[in-house]
């Protein structure tokens, strides 16, 4: 990120966390991952079925799904068969089925919605549950056999109002979408994410479009919880919304069983390409890809659905539900087929790894929130708004959140070729994951939110269509302060704790909630091998010159990090005694084999060496522009051809430069050699050399080119920051 925009950068991270911490999964296991001490459920019971009906028909809602849609709301007894003694619902069976129904029908086969009610005891509050299956998930974060999703109506029965919609998200993961104090009359109106069928609210008066925003007279389609702090930022509510409805491209991915695509598999018959999300909009792998994709269609509602019974005051639907009950499925005892996996690039020192995550579908009537529906409130506030209300409502509990903002790295346009990149705002959706839970989470609008994560150690990788992947480890904690105010550490995987009566810790990955990607044509691995270092490495971090800091975070071994090879970079390391040691990585533009550094040390003799290099190296490109002014047609600066004294003066700069050259050298030499008091007489010549230089500079820099003189600048300070290190350094 360039240094103009760190501050920006940060500041828009603390108000992700201002929102995405008070955004996380309430009542939830605690965050250390024991829940003995969490509160018991209210009790619940079922209504008696005809007031069950009375308010399913009430609130039955209306769902639209996109034009590219392949698996709409069915009923999955046609497909179930005994197995055991038990009454189970095949993958294989219901996939090639529902495609050989849908392509024999002119509407899709058995449209259905389930419905079930519960009432919590001894209080006036009822949720209405409407459950739908699909006969398959295909997405990018993963796909699997059979798709359940569900949204909760709170209802209260004395006033006779809804107090509550939450549209449920992709997992536990990922915050729902939920509305708080809906209008009495108004039916919910869910708007289905093409293949994965993660459901988002449409509660205004645009009803085939998701408003994440209030605009103009129009209000949003939910109310979680404002991520806050940023002026910028202050409205952008923390869930998971509608990224294709939001002009953010998202690419899908191709299913495959056994490492051959499902389409090809004997037991799916009438299940072709065709039968699966559109090409258009399908990657066969994120690796596969050497930029992210730019021509991926946005989305376009087609088929409405809506209760064959009941009210439905605002729309007329294309295709008619049957609105059933859930205790006509409750004797299927699961819903099978063999785990399919979706892989992930970690980057990892020498060789990446591959990890395969999977996600499946559960049965319904076995969850925790089958009975206890608040159990999937994923806003505090509106956790908290019920508990206000209604005793069988606990308060929100302690939680832990990881919190990054994704963003794209490119060349700076500010800087010479191959010296400079710099940080853009991503219109891809990424997908991240910590290599100990198999969840993976889409980003919403470019933020990685990863919710109620253990406390502990935990490495996090965020893999981008086209992009070269990211991983890094992430300290989470869980103490659950309370301060008065959000505030975060400089530490390598920084901490912010919130108020609200919300225990809750955010931890900001990436520098300072900032993960840069790298185009996958432009990258390459920078290779940190810690074996054989004289000293115990505890941390590592990247530098461009115009980019400012890209990575940062702990070290425990050899690790590796993807870079762009336009830039040009410092490598920073840190030891168990805080000492540091610096190198100069300047990759090949034209070449993308790995960029090794071997035994990095640390101390003065690290930080001196690497003062030379960067000074030859600035010393090699302002000689490259004074060979351009002596050539026939030479210029200098800013189009002015340079004179006698100009010229002269860029050779008296280079002098001096060769003088900081040798005097860094000489400090490295007697470091190496054990000479403290030679290494600190050297580095002080070298600190008065140095100030020489950037005085001769910065009487010259008007008549160089704007990009060279930038990155000479850059180039100096950074050599003037490595020598004070080096002469504070206890280390040699």
């Amino acid at each position: 990120m360039a240094d103009g925009d760190a501050g920006l950068h940060r500041r828009r991270l603390l108000g992700v966390l201002a929102g995405a911490s008070v955004g996380s999964l309430a009542g939830c296991p605690a965050p250390d991952g024991d829940d003995s001490d969490a509160d018991t459920p209210a009790p619940t019971t079922t209504p008696d079925p005809e007031t069950a009906r009375r308010l399913a028909e009430r609130f039955a809602p209306t769902l639209a799904f996109d034009a590219a849609e392949r698996w709409f709301p069915t009923d999955p007894r046609p497909y179930a068969t005994e197995r055991d003694g038990e009454t189970v619902v095949d993958g294989f069976a219901a996939l090639d089925g529902y495609t050989r129904a849908a392509a024999e029908a002119d509407t899709p086969p058995d449209p259905t919605v389930f419905y079930h009610v519960v009432e919590y005891e001894a209080s006036p509050l009822a949720v209405v549950q409407y459950w739908v299956y699909s006969a398959f998930d295909q997405f990018t974060t993963n796909f699997h056999w059979h798709d359940w999703e569900v949204l909760h109506v709170y209802v209260d029965t004395d006033a006779d109002d809804p107090q509550l919609f939450v549209a449920s998200s992709h997992s536990t993961r990922v915050p729902n979408n939920e509305f708080l104090d809906p209008p009495p009359d108004r039916v919910p109106r869910i708007l289905s994410e093409l293949g994965s069928h993660s459901s988002a609210l449409s509660l205004n008066d645009r009803r085939d479009s998701f408003q994440r925003l209030p605009l103009d007279d129009l209000p949003a389609d939910i109310t979680n919880r404002a991520v806050g702090l940023v002026e910028q930022l202050a409205e952008l509510p923390a869930a998971y919304g509608l990224p294709r409805d939001e002009g953010l491209r998202l690419p899908y991915l191709v299913p495959e069983v056994d490492g051959a695509p499902l389409y090809d598999h004997e037991r799916l018959p009438a299940v072709d390409r065709e039968a699966l999300v559109d090409e258009a909009l399908t990657v066969r792998s994120f690796d596969a890809l050497s930029t992210p994709p730019s021509d991926l269609p946005a989305r376009e509602t087609a088929l409405v659905f809506g209760p064959a019974t009941g009210t439905t005051p605002d729309t007329d639907a294309d295709v008619t539900y049957d609105l059933v009950s859930t205790t006509e499925l409750e004797d299927i005892a699961a819903f099978t087929g063999p785990q399919l996996s979706f892989e992930f690039a970690v980057p990892e020192f020498a060789e990446d790894a591959v990890a395969s995550h999977i996600s499946t579908a559960g049965t319904p009537w076995r969850q925790d929130r089958y009975d206890d529906p608040a159990a999937d409130i994923t806003e505090p506030v509106h956790r908290a708004a019920l508990a206000d209300r209604y005793d069988a409502v606990d308060p929100p509990g302690p939680v832990n959140d990881v919190v990054a903002t994704v963003t794209e790295v490119v060349r700076s346009a500010d800087a010479p070729d191959g010296a400079g990149v710099t940080t853009t705002e991503t219109a891809l959706e990424a997908v991240a994951l910590l290599r100990s839970d198999p969840v993976a989470a889409p980003t919403f609008r470019g933020v990685a939110m990863l919710r109620g994560v253990e406390t502990g150690s935990h490495r996090l990788v965020v893999n981008g269509a086209g992009l070269a992947p990211h991983a890094e480890p992430v300290e989470v904690g869980g103490d659950g302060d309370t301060p008065a105010d959000v505030t975060a550490s400089d530490t390598p995987t920084p901490t912010a704790t919130g108020t609200d009566g919300v225990g809750r810790t955010a931890t900001l990955a990436g520098v300072g909630g900032e993960i840069p990607l790298v185009p996958r044509d432009e990258a390459t691995k920078l290779e940190v091998d810690a074996e054989g270092a004289d000293t115990e490495l505890t941390a590592l971090a990247v530098d461009d010159d115009f980019g400012g800091r890209l990575y940062e975070a702990p070290l425990a071994d050899s690790d590796a990090v993807y870079v762009h090879r336009g830039g040009a970079y410092t490598t920073e390391v840190r030891d168990t005694d805080d000492a540091v040691g610096a190198f100069r990585v300047n990759p090949a533009v034209d070449d993308a084999d790995p960029v090794r550094i071997d035994r990095p040390r640390t101390g003065k003799a690290s930080l001196a060496s690497f003062v030379a290099t960067i000074t030859e190296e600035t010393a090699e490109q302002l000689a490259s522009l004074g060979d351009e002014r002596d050539s026939p047609g030479g210029g200098g600066g800013n189009g002015h051809g340079a004179s006698a004294g100009e010229t002269s003066t860029l050779g008296g700069l280079l002098r001096a430069m060769e003088a900081v050259s040798g005097a860094a050298s000489r400090a490295a030499e007697r470091a190496k050699g054990g000479d403290r008091g030679g290494a600190d007489r050297a580095l002080e010549a070298l600190a008065a050399n140095l100030q020489r230089v950037v005085e001769r500079f910065d009487g010259l820099r008007e008549t160089l080119p704007d990009p060279a003189a930038a990155a000479a600048d850059r180039r100096f300070r950074q050599a003037q920051r490595r020598t004070e290190q080096a002469a504070a350094a206890e280390k040699l």
